[in-house]
């Protein structure tokens, strides 16, 4: 019966004709900063994805920061498998106030490391990616043919969200545009443009917005609506405009007749920035890995084999969505690949059979504080110190290796993460400190060990007492 199963699923992408596939992934946008999570955000076009397909409601980002969730997505593979764990250097914030030398970073992807786009370029789709990549200099040396906008950049470097645009990628479209278009014009334009010329073929389009990283700039159409609401009325402004730009993507599909042939993803690549905007129930926000730093919100639609409506509550990752897009198109994992992450094809198409996982995540650097207190993170200075943390069922396990600091959660009871159970369930901690580090062990995970001979105690007491 499993072996027929797994065929079963293995013909899912040829049964019903290679399927387009289009991933959205929206830049720092938390899992409470869409409307269908929260009242504070009209994004009717996302909301029309949940109310058409499935929500996870408990899914998360391989990583709390841009550079390192991508990497992960985009090779199926945990971090220490490549070595991008942070954004430029992994010594952050004031080294006085840091015990630990960190792990060196790997600032991009190699080119070498096939990305999921790679494997379905190889398997005959056509592919573009349409802004934030991140991840080297150009994508159509990492598995696209069509590069619209994307480079090394973290933000909408070059000019911000509005043309004109004074360098970089997105610097040819200032004469091909007036003067005040947003990106997420542009990249609608070139998306449906792109699907209009590839409509008889298989095609995987990345579209990955820079919207709502910083810098925050007001979209003048939308902004005034939130004025004197309790909302960041420029940063939801920019959620609108985003949700726009994916409304014009899902009516060219269905003008073309693509719709039901199309598995839509959408998604973010981190938690949203407490201090624009709460992530609350969920603790904390962008950089750290309590709740509110990993949690997104998640949705796939696709017509006739994604139930309308749906929901999922069983916890996936975003290492989850290269195996997911090879099984979708039919394709077997590229000989050599290793991915960490699992088909999520069983859980879409209502099959039962998914297997109880962990999942893991290691940061061995420093990412310094945004706004202190307002951070909700461990204290004032960094949004996340060098640890690890994995989640099984309902448990929650944080391990920081500048003082060996263990911290065990129910996320049923204690969503927030405040309530640290280790000390009252020191076999449950135990059992998944012992789970870590077999883990850690098996990736060849680095841990930082090496004293910072710079670090001052006193700084960081000092720092506390003041805030």
């Amino acid at each position: 019966m499993k072996t027929w199963m797994m065929v079963m699923l293995c013909c899912v992408g040829t049964a019903f004709g290679r399927p387009n596939i289009i991933y959205i992934n929206a830049d720092d946008l938390g899992v409470m900063d869409v409307g269908f999570n929260s009242s504070r955000y009209h994004t009717p076009h996302i909301d029309r994805l949940r109310a058409e397909g499935m929500l996870f409601t408990e899914a998360y980002a391989p990583a709390a920061n841009c550079a390192p969730s991508r990497a992960c997505v985009m090779s199926g593979q945990y971090a220490p498998r490549h070595g991008v764990y942070t954004v430029g250097n992994s010594d952050r914030g004031k080294s006085q106030q840091r015990k630990l030398v960190p792990v060196r970073n790997t600032l991009h992807l190699n080119p070498d490391n096939l990305t999921l786009a790679g494997a379905l370029q190889a398997g005959g789709y056509k592919t573009i990616h349409l802004g934030k990549w991140h991840l080297g200099e150009d994508p159509i040396r990492q598995g696209f043919d069509v590069n619209i906008g994307g480079d090394t950049s973290g933000g909408p470097s070059g000019g911000g969200y509005f043309s004109p645009f004074k360098s970089g990628p997105m610097k040819p479209f200032s004469d091909q545009y007036p003067e005040g278009t947003h990106r997420v014009d542009i990249f609608s334009d070139q998306a449906i443009r792109f699907m209009r010329e590839n409509k008889e073929h298989p095609f995987f389009m990345h579209m990955a917005y820079y919207s709502v990283h910083t810098r925050l700039e007001a979209v003048p159409e939308f902004v005034d609506k939130y004025e004197g609401r309790p909302v960041h009325a420029v940063y939801a402004s920019m959620i609108e405009k985003m949700d726009e730009g994916i409304g014009r993507i899902l009516t060219e599909l269905e003008t073309l007749g693509l719709k039901e042939n199309t598995l839509v993803l959408f998604c973010s690549d981190n938690g949203g920035i407490c201090k624009i905007s709460k992530q609350t129930p969920f603790r904390a926000g962008k950089g750290s890995y309590f709740e509110g730093g990993i949690r997104e919100p998640l949705v796939v639609r696709w017509p006739g084999k994604v139930a309308a409506d749906s929901t999922c509550s069983v916890p996936v990752i975003g290492t989850d969505f290269y195996p997911t897009f090879l099984e979708a198109a039919g394709l077997p994992v590229p000989k050599g690949k290793v991915l960490d992450g699992i088909s999520l094809l069983s859980l879409l198409t209502g099959q039962d059979e998914f297997p109880e996982r962990m999942l893991f995540w290691h940061f061995p650097v420093y990412l310094q504080a945004y706004s202190g207190v307002e951070d909700d993170s461990h204290d004032p200075l960094y949004r996340t110190r060098p640890g690890s943390a994995l989640r099984f069922g309902k448990w929650k396990f944080h391990e920081y290796f500048e003082d060996g600091r263990i911290e065990l959660y129910d996320l049923e009871a204690d969503i927030g993460e405040r309530n640290n159970l280790a000390s009252l369930y020191p076999e449950k901690a135990r059992e998944l400190h012992a789970e870590m580090k077999r883990w850690r062990a098996t990736m060849e995970a680095p841990v930082p060990t090496e004293l910072n001979p710079k670090y001052k105690p006193g700084e960081n007491k000092r720092k506390k007492k003041n805030q």
